[in-house]
């Protein structure tokens, strides 16, 4: 029988979130007019290479009204532009143990309050986070703290917690108050991720997608998807990854292109697609990795 794997210790989520919070930092410095998107994403997920992590999903660049699942594809040459409001999402991964974390750079010098508005929004929110508190209250931290600032919280984009080898275990930490009566326990991980908005404060589908993650290993008709399979099985197990990542084993895009469409039509993958606001609105956001204690909250992916 095959073992479960162990389960990752506090000390292994706290180096996690130290190596997250030093990539963060020194990645705004790629952050520039001019600069490439794909350059940026490559350039971030080989910096969390270097420090001896895998990297636990593809580095993010949404820009503007794009808030979330935006990593470029193979030959993405996109650049980032002098109006343009930056959201850099990024994931480390030690020994099964995982952080999140995630920043936001105003390159108009037109939406300081934006950004601040998702900033005080997490800090707040980690202020109130203790053993007994539901997540649901937390949302409303975020809620109020926003709308503070005369914006609106995405209401369909929520943090996560997080548990060895899986970034999002099924318990939801929304940015608008609810009545979910989930309860925090003390030693649970969690991603806490305000995204703030001028538009109408939620997000909709695109039909760009270029993040995956296995799903339910099935049955699989081609012989190339079979061998994709286990490419991602081995290589990433239950973490998302990126279509781009694929391209460089798999050097026939069309057939690399049939084997993915198989798999999500068998629902042995699934895809992520690019989030955009729904009315176009800019979007700001901000993230840490937290661990929940009695008391209090400690951000592990702090600098």
């Amino acid at each position: 029988m095959e073992q479960e794997p162990e389960e990752a210790t506090i000390e292994e989520f706290k180096e996690a979130g130290k190596i997250g919070a030093k990539v963060r930092e020194e990645s705004r410095k790629l952050i520039n007019i001019g600069e490439g998107v794909l350059d940026i994403a490559e350039t971030i997920e080989g910096m969390i290479e270097e420090e001896g992590c895998t990297v636990a999903f593809p580095a993010n660049v949404s820009i503007n009204e794009i808030a979330a699942h935006y990593t470029p594809e193979t030959g993405d040459e996109k650049v980032i532009g002098e109006s343009d409001v930056v959201k850099i999402d990024m994931g480390a991964e030690l020994n099964g143990a995982l952080s999140d974390t995630a920043y936001t750079v105003d390159l108009s010098g037109k939406y300081g309050k934006l950004v601040e508005a998702s900033e005080k929004a997490l800090e707040n929110a980690i202020k109130n986070i203790k053993a007994g508190v539901t997540v649901g209250e937390i949302g409303a931290v975020v809620e109020e703290t926003i709308k503070g600032y005369g914006f609106k919280p995405i209401a369909n984009l929520t943090g996560h917690r997080i548990a060895t080898g899986m970034l999002h275990t099924g318990v939801d930490v929304p940015s608008i108050k609810t009545d979910d009566p989930y309860e925090m326990q003390a030693g649970e991980i969690f991603a806490i991720e305000p995204f703030a908005t001028d538009g109408k404060g939620f997000v909709s589908d695109m039909e760009q997608v270029e993040i995956f993650s296995l799903y339910m290993p099935g049955k699989l008709r081609m012989r190339e998807s079979r061998k994709l399979l286990n490419h991602i099985i081995s290589h990433y197990g239950m973490l998302p990854f990126a279509e781009r990542w694929l391209a460089k084993e798999f050097k026939s895009r069309l057939l690399l292109k049939n084997a993915l469409k198989e798999m999500l039509r068998m629902q042995v993958i699934k895809g992520y697609p690019v989030l955009k606001e729904a009315g176009g609105g800019m979007v700001s956001q901000k993230e840490h990795t937290i661990l929940v204690e009695e008391d209090g909250a400690t951000v592990l992916t702090q600098a």
